[in-house]
């Protein structure tokens, strides 16, 4: 039974990984829907969005994290918006 718990771990993981392709752009807001960046442009390759999230939820604990696909300027619905 571990040995079948282990491999759907495994395999949830790895699924995770090999669906996120695409470039992206990452923003981040404060409350009052404001830039927290500036005029700094975020990217992020695939996998990479989490990263980037992590790290500005770290400097901006309260911030809300926006993901753009960068090639349609969709929004990534599955991971935004995303709230540190």
């Amino acid at each position: 039974m571990t040995k079948n718990k282990l491999l759907c771990a495994i395999l949830l993981v790895l699924s995770g990984c090999l669906t996120m392709s695409g470039t992206y752009n990452v923003t981040a807001f404060d409350k009052d829907g404001k830039p927290l960046l500036g005029n700094v442009n975020l990217m992020a390759l695939g996998s990479g969005i989490y990263n980037m999230r992590n790290a500005i939820c770290v400097a901006y604990p309260k911030a809300t994290v926006i993901i753009r696909d960068r090639t349609t300027g969709e929004e990534l619905k599955s991971e935004s918006p995303y709230q540190c």
